[in-house]
């Protein structure tokens, strides 16, 4: 058997042979000698100069590059054998070629193997394969069996991209069309995963920002961003920008600093308040790709054991850019892509999930018709994060065994049992949220029944008696998904599961009342990430119902609700408030023009480019000729006796 076909069976590839004291000797052997060797002295090969001339010795490895291959293929009869093995026996040990079975080596000459005669056919694999892991005493494990499964936080690179997402919907040209001719005329330093850096941009300079690895733990790796000295003087006047209310002053800050990550956060918000959803979007994309160029070598999206301490500001940013660009890739009509973010951002710290991602992973789930994924992760996270006593998982779910029940791709018993378990599932719901009912039918123009709407449990007491917590659960759900729900057909399977929960109810099933005292206990008070969340999603119905604690808050769209116990790495260098030494003048002028400053007040804040002493003079004098344009008065007209209802026509 030759040299080659001996390293197919185990697995190794030319040059990973271990060095050993003469592995630098190499002896090129004609193509007689071929097919087995000596002492392990060196690989056997055939020399470009052909047969019949003795083996040549190299000392650098180096003059091997431009010979010939160096060894024959296992020749059987006179046609070449391809010996294939599967994958769980393609990995072996590479140190085996040193430690084979040779025959002694007599003045260069090397003996020839003896092959078995073609009646009895070539030697087992097998017992190849057993002589050779009993020389070398070590067995490699394979590759993982097939029926081993990835992380179900794990990421996919390629589903990070929304252009793969929209060339199965559009087709390769029409998404790529406009993206070849420019592609030229990218010079950025690095090739980045989150996003495409654009010809547009600023050219990228480091901006100060890194990151650097914690510790590592149970298998588990603790990054965290950081800011130099330089990035600290811009965050110090960026906080100065966002004071002023005015955000000039961040168009200003960005000149000079054009990759400062909560700049182009906050800046993206005012750009998407002014419906520039087109320069939000791409102010968000350069906020990624700043921080993605910061990345630790060993910090990884996709396997989903890195870490990312939210309770440190400087990782927040990176937090929010992940928010916003999923949020700006579900508009678009990614929502496979929008996925994947909501996983890599759940994966940052699953067990806090700081801006509560299990509120919006089932939705996305269902969007992208990735209906194995959402049932999978409630079948594994159930059993320790209490998935069903969310409403989002305890609807989104039998939804999903529903819909998979409707394809008609899979087996009969498969279909049936999934419906079954819809079902199942649906009625548990309806029976622990009661109140979610109503407003699901409303919202999806439905008009219940007599026997529904007027009975005890789903009647309008079910929606008021439930815990202020809980209600704005189901408004966050409702609000987000209600549209999931419209299909006839799902409305059909919804109403046979309504009356199949009154009939449990009119029984007087024990259950009804376990999870009636199960909702007054659980839902007492929303903890601070759903709060956040829900600042975050926008959705008017989940805010119109937040605690008035939360509403009187001030909330900055760099920083939603930071958590009470932050982490700071560098404190912000005090500095005297306007307000506390500002003469009387000053504090009227500051009350009509925000961002009115004295000029020792504006050396100490040390605005970047900040409007000199006669800008500020005419800016405030505008404000003063706009608010009395505003004034108007009007004299108050009385209605007549004999027409109180205003005006009419005349007798």
């Amino acid at each position: 058997m030759s040299r080659r076909a001996l390293r197919r069976l185990r697995g190794e590839q030319r040059g990973q042979e271990p060095l050993g004291p003469d592995a630098l000797q190499f002896a090129l052997l004609d193509d007689d000698d071929a097919e087995e060797e000596g002492p392990k002295q060196g690989l056997g090969g055939r020399r470009p100069g052909g047969a019949g001339k003795e083996g040549v010795r190299v000392n650098n490895r180096f003059e091997l590059i431009n010979i010939e291959d160096l060894e024959d293929d296992l020749v059987v009869n006179g046609e070449k054998s391809d010996c294939t093995l599967p994958d769980s026996v393609s990995s072996g040990n590479k140190g085996r070629a040193q430690r084979g079975n040779s025959e002694t080596k007599q003045d260069g000459d090397v003996a020839k193997a003896g092959f078995p005669e073609q009646e009895n056919g070539l030697e087992d694999i097998d017992r190849i394969l057993e002589r050779i892991e009993d020389s070398s005493g070590v067995i490699h494990p394979g590759p993982p069996p097939l029926n081993s499964r990835k992380h179900v936080l794990y990421v996919e690179h390629r589903h990070l991209n929304p252009d793969t997402e929209l060339k199965r919907y559009f087709g390769a040209r029409a998404v790529l069309g406009e993206q070849r001719p420019r592609q030229r005329q990218r010079v950025y330093p690095k090739c980045t995963w989150l996003t495409t850096p654009k010809s547009t941009w600023p050219r990228y300079s480091k901006p100060g920002l890194s990151m650097r690895l914690l510790e590592s733990k149970k298998g588990l790796s603790f990054f965290a961003f950081e800011h130099n000295e330089e990035y600290q003087q811009a965050q110090h006047k960026f906080l100065v920008a966002v004071e002023s209310m005015e955000p000039n002053n961040i168009v200003v800050l960005l000149q000079t600093s054009p990759y400062h990550v909560d700049s182009l956060l906050q800046l993206s918000d005012a750009c998407r308040f002014q419906e520039d959803q087109e320069m939000a979007r791409d102010l968000i994309e350069r906020a990624l790709y700043s921080m993605e160029c910061a990345f630790h070598p060993l910090f990884s999206l996709t396997s989903g054991t890195c870490r990312l301490d939210y309770r440190r500001p400087e990782n927040r940013s990176f937090y929010l850019a992940l928010y916003k660009q999923m949020s700006f890739l579900e508009k678009r009509g990614c929502p496979r892509t929008a996925l994947e973010y909501c996983k890599l951002i759940l994966s940052l710290e699953p067990d806090e999930d700081p801006l509560c991602m299990l509120l919006l992973i089932d939705h996305l789930a269902l969007r992208a018709r990735n209906y194995e994924y959402l049932i999978r992760l409630f079948q594994e996270w159930e059993a320790h994060r209490n998935l069903s006593q969310l409403p989002n998982f305890a609807f989104s779910v039998p939804l999903a065994y529903f819909l998979l029940s409707q394809q008609t791709d899979l087996p009969e018993h498969e279909l049936a049992s999934a419906r079954q378990q819809a079902s199942l599932l649906i009625q548990q719901a309806l029976t622990m949220f009661p109140g979610a009912l109503m407003p699901l039918l409303e919202y999806c123009s439905v008009r219940p029944d007599a026997t529904v709407s007027d009975h005890r449990f789903f009647g309008p007491d079910a929606e008021i008696s439930q815990p202020p917590a809980l209600s704005q659960l189901v408004s966050l759900y409702l609000g987000r998904s209600h549209f999931l729900w419209k299909e006839p057909a799902i409305m059909s399977w919804l109403e046979e599961n309504v009356r199949e929960v009154l009939q449990a109810v009119d029984a007087g099933d024990p259950a009804v009342e376990a999870c009636e005292n199960r909702r007054k206990v659980l839902y007492q008070r929303a903890p601070r990430n759903i709060h956040r969340h829900v600042i975050l999603s926008e959705i008017k119905e989940a805010v119109a119902a937040l605690p008035s604690d939360v509403t009187t808050q001030s909330v900055m769209g760099f920083d939603p609700l930071p958590p009470l116990d932050t982490i700071y790495s560098y404190v912000r260098p005090e500095r005297l408030s306007p307000v506390s030494h500002g003469n009387t003048i000053a504090l009227f002028f500051r009350s009509l023009l925000p961002n009115y400053t004295t000029e020792g007040e504006r050396l100490e804040e040390g605005v970047a480019g900040g409007p000199n002493r006669n800008q500020g003079l005419n800016r405030l004098m505008l404000a003063v000729r706009d608010m009395m344009a505003n004034f108007h008065f009007n004299d108050l007209e009385v209605p007549r006796e004999d027409n109180p209802e205003g005006e009419g026509d005349w007798d």
